[in-house]
C-alpha cells in the first residue's frame, strides 16, 4: 500500500523527477532548493529525501547524496502529481501538417504516425496495424508465382494491404486463380473478412453438387490465406534510444533491439493495450516483459474506418517527459482515426 505524503515531501518528490527527467542525472539537496524555490534548508531536504528513500521512492546510485526517482516514484508522480496540458490549437496544426499528403493507403498513414510521434516525443514511434481478419474486405488477388507458390494481395475497406505467399499441392493456372478472384471479388465485397470463411461453407452446402470440387479449391487457398495472421508493427526513430544515457549498457540495449527486431513481444503487448480506453502508461517492469525493461510506453488505441481497432505510442526510457508525450500520443491516436475514416468515406 502507497504511503500517504505530506505536502513538503509530494513538492520535493516531483522537484527530483522533473529534474532528473531533464538532466539524467542524481538530484542533490542544494539543486533542490536552488531551483526550485521550496523555503527549506538543504539539511531538511535531505532529511526528507531520505525519509522518500526509506519508503522506495527514491534511490541513491553512489555514495553522493543525489538520488533518483524508483518505478514507485514515477508510479505516484503520475498518478497524483503530473498536470498535464492540452496541446494548444498551434500544436495540434504542426501535427496535422505532416498528414497533409492525400491518397496515402491505410499502411502508409500507419507508418506516417510512427514517424510523427517519433519526430515530436524524440522517443521511439509504435503504430500496431488491426487485425486484419477483423476488417471488412474490399479486394483480393491471388497470383501464380510458380508450381506451388501463390502470392496473395488482401485489401480492406479502410485500405490496409496485406501481402501474403503460400504454397499448395495443387499447381493452379492463372485462369483458375483469376476464376477465384473474380468469384470472391464479386460475392463478399463489404463483408468482414473473419464471416467469408462462414458464408463460403454455407454456399458450399447449398450448391454442393454442382461445386463440390471448385469450393474445397476456395476453401483451401483462402484457408491458407488467413493462416498465421501476423500483426503488423510499425517502429519509427529506434536510433532515439541510442542516444538516451540509460542504454549505454550493452546488453540491455541489445535486448530491447532484439524486441524490436522480432516484434512478437511488442505485438502481444499492445494487443492486451487496445483493450482499454484513453491513455494507457506503462513504467519499467509493469510491461511484464524483460525485452523492454527499463522502458516506459504510452500508449492509445485508434479506430480505422471500418470499425477494427489498433495501437500506437512512443516507447522510451523511464525517465521520459511525460507531461509532454502523453497529450501527443492521445492526440495522435484520435487524428488517425479521423483520417482512416475520411479516407474511407
Amino acid at each position: 500500500m502507497t504511503e500517504a505524503l505530506n505536502e513538503r515531501s509530494r513538492k520535493i518528490l516531483e522537484a527530483i523527477i522533473e529534474d532528473h527527467i531533464a538532466s539524467a542525472e542524481p538530484v542533490g539537496s542544494r539543486a533542490i532548493t536552488r531551483r526550485h524555490g521550496i523555503a527549506l534548508s538543504p539539511a531538511t531536504v535531505r532529511n526528507v529525501m531520505s525519509d522518500l528513500e526509506d519508503m522506495g521512492y527514491l534511490i541513491a546510485p553512489h555514495t553522493s547524496s543525489g538520488r533518483i526517482p524508483t518505478e514507485k516514484g514515477y508510479r505516484f508522480y503520475l498518478d497524483s502529481l503530473l498536470r498535464v496540458r492540452a496541446l494548444t490549437a498551434q500544436q495540434k496544426e504542426r501535427i496535422r501538417r505532416y498528414y497533409q499528403r492525400r491518397g496515402l493507403r491505410a499502411d502508409e498513414l500507419l507508418r506516417e504516425a510512427g514517424r510523427v510521434l517519433s519526430n515530436i516525443s524524440h522517443y521511439t514511434g509504435i503504430v500496431m496495424a488491426p487485425q486484419f481478419t477483423a476488417s471488412v474486405f474490399r479486394h483480393i488477388e491471388f497470383v501464380r508465382l510458380s508450381h506451388g507458390r501463390i502470392l496473395v494481395i488482401f485489401v480492406s475497406e479502410s485500405g490496409l494491404v496485406q501481402n501474403k505467399i503460400i504454397e499448395t499441392r495443387e499447381d493452379l493456372s492463372q485462369r483458375d486463380l483469376e476464376n477465384l478472384n473474380n468469384y470472391l471479388n464479386q460475392r463478399f465485397a463489404g463483408l468482414p473478412i473473419g464471416k467469408i470463411k462462414q458464408r463460403l461453407l454455407h454456399e458450399m452446402t447449398q450448391e454442393k453438387a454442382l461445386y463440390d470440387k471448385l469450393f474445397a479449391r476456395f476453401m483451401g487457398l483462402f484457408d491458407a490465406a488467413l493462416a498465421d495472421e501476423s500483426r503488423e508493427v510499425f517502429i519509427e526513430g529506434v536510433s532515439r534510444m541510442l542516444e538516451q544515457p540509460e542504454f549505454s549498457d550493452l546488453e540491455r540495449m541489445k535486448r530491447l533491439f532484439q524486441a524490436f527486431e522480432q516484434k512478437s513481444t511488442l505485438v502481444e503487448f499492445l494487443d492486451k493495450c487496445q483493450k482499454s480506453q484513453g491513455v494507457q502508461i506503462f513504467i519499467g517492469s509493469e510491461t511484464s516483459y524483460r525485452e523492454i525493461e527499463g522502458c516506459s510506453l504510452i500508449t492509445a488505441s485508434y479506430h480505422s474506418g471500418d470499425g477494427t481497432i489498433g495501437t500506437l505510442g512512443v516507447i522510451g526510457p523511464t525517465r521520459m517527459a511525460y507531461s509532454q508525450v502523453i497529450p501527443v500520443v492521445d492526440y495522435t491516436a484520435q487524428l488517425v482515426s479521423q483520417l482512416l475514416e475520411t479516407e474511407n468515406e
